[in-house]
């Protein structure tokens, strides 16, 4: 049934809430409504549309805020622990929202200051609002369902996300012709002694990534490790069409920060495209080609960014991780990789990608690692195509973090 929700502070709480004469709807009383609409089999949220701004104020803000704190406590106690926890455990309705979840940042993802009731299915109309795809606000969205309305759309999306369709477009396959050097040679400097996994994992994640030949470059106790799992490995310097640079290596360590600079060095000067992770991305200077990508987590994004002047708490950028992965597009001329449970990477041309496909089992030790590595193997299959093309460097990345 329709009603109007009434602040028992606007009348006599004790009396009848009154109907509105303009709409002809009953008036009922704010708490017995938030009672109702938690009782119900389904609630729709259209209180704001595209050209919302903030959160809903007034009466709509406070049945907004006390529904939601109904919601939010049934997904903490839900075995699924997301904003489909409580209707999927029958605590609670399913919260259908209307284009998108009322006070969300339609083009950042933000939350407001202010209560976000939490979709369980979000039915938007023409196309994904890059806010449905960006964190936060894509955590409040639920399953988003496109409706097509046979609009003419941008060719170029302002966000985008990859399919496994267009991930097979994207990797290189190869040919009657092809060799172990024409399907690209990776170097990579990963691993100490004290953490020769890191080396194993990121060399046998590009070893089964498809590149033609890993070279190896660390020390001689982590390079046995590496053979003794990837014996196709070839250990020393040599020629590669693509780098790999600080999986498990530690910046602060001489030997080990002089060996990432030297490779950082040779990169740049031949205009390679490479990979900055963990330990070298303290040493990203801010002249980068495009084809060079950063993969910071968000702590490491903000260090970073103070590194290059921008004074940036990590609890910042996981609440607005495509401000600030751009951001540091912007000082380094790099492609980010931002990871997170929604991977951001922005790149040359505005090329902007959120990939939403990693469990939450992926939070453990190594699945950066394995990232860098499938990551590097596209780029040195794709050294030529990335050079000749810098925002492909930016899909490639998106395509490894969904791989």
């Amino acid at each position: 049934r329709a009603v109007r929700a009434v602040d028992p502070g606007a009348g006599d709480a004790a009396g009848d809430a009154g109907t509105d004469p303009a709409a002809g709807l009953p008036g009922v009383w704010l708490g017995d409504a938030v009672a109702e609409a938690y009782a119900a089999d389904v609630v729709l949220d259209g209180l704001l549309g595209i050209g919302g701004r903030g959160a809903p104020r007034g009466v709509a803000g406070l049945l907004a805020g006390l529904l939601t704190d109904l919601l939010d406590a049934e997904d903490a106690g839900a075995a699924g622990g997301g904003p489909r926890g409580a209707a999927e455990a029958g605590g609670g309705p399913l919260v259908v929202a209307v284009d998108l979840p009322s006070g969300v940042g339609v083009d950042d993802g933000a939350l407001p200051d202010g209560p976000v009731l939490p979709a369980g299915l979000t039915m938007t109309f023409g196309a994904a609002k890059p806010g449905l795809l960006l964190p936060p606000a894509s955590r409040r969205a639920g399953r988003v369902e496109v409706v097509d309305l046979g609009l003419a759309l941008p060719e170029r999306p302002s966000v985008a996300r990859l399919a496994p369709a267009d991930v097979a477009a994207l990797w290189p396959v190869p040919g009657p012709e092809d060799h172990k050097y024409s399907r690209g040679v990776l170097g990579v400097v990963a691993g100490t002694p004290a953490y020769p996994g890191a080396a194993v994992l990121t060399v046998s994640a590009a070893a089964l990534a498809g590149v033609g030949m890993v070279r190896y470059v660390g020390p001689s106790a982590v390079a046995r490790s590496v053979l003794a799992v990837r014996p196709e490995v070839v250990a020393g310097d040599g020629r590669v069409q693509a780098w790999l640079l600080g999986p498990g290596v530690d910046p602060g360590h001489a030997k080990q920060a002089r060996r990432l600079t030297a490779a950082l060095h040779a990169a740049l000067a031949e205009g390679l495209p490479a990979v900055l992770d963990a330990g070298a991305l303290a040493l990203a200077p801010r002249d980068l080609a495009p084809w060079c990508v950063l993969t910071p987590h968000a702590g490491e994004l903000a260090t970073l960014l103070g590194r290059l002047g921008e004074e940036v708490p990590r609890s910042a950028v996981e609440a607005e991780p495509l401000r600030w992965a751009r951001r540091a597009h912007e000082l380094t001329g790099a492609t980010v990789l931002l990871k997170g449970s929604t991977t951001v990477v922005v790149g040359a041309g505005d090329a902007v990608y959120a990939q939403a496909d990693a469990p939450g089992w992926l939070a453990t030790a190594g699945s950066g690692d394995v990232l860098a590595g499938v990551l590097g193997a596209l780029l040195a299959g794709r050294a030529a195509d990335v050079l000749d093309d810098p925002p492909l460097a930016a899909a490639l990345a998106a395509a490894a973090a969904l791989v």
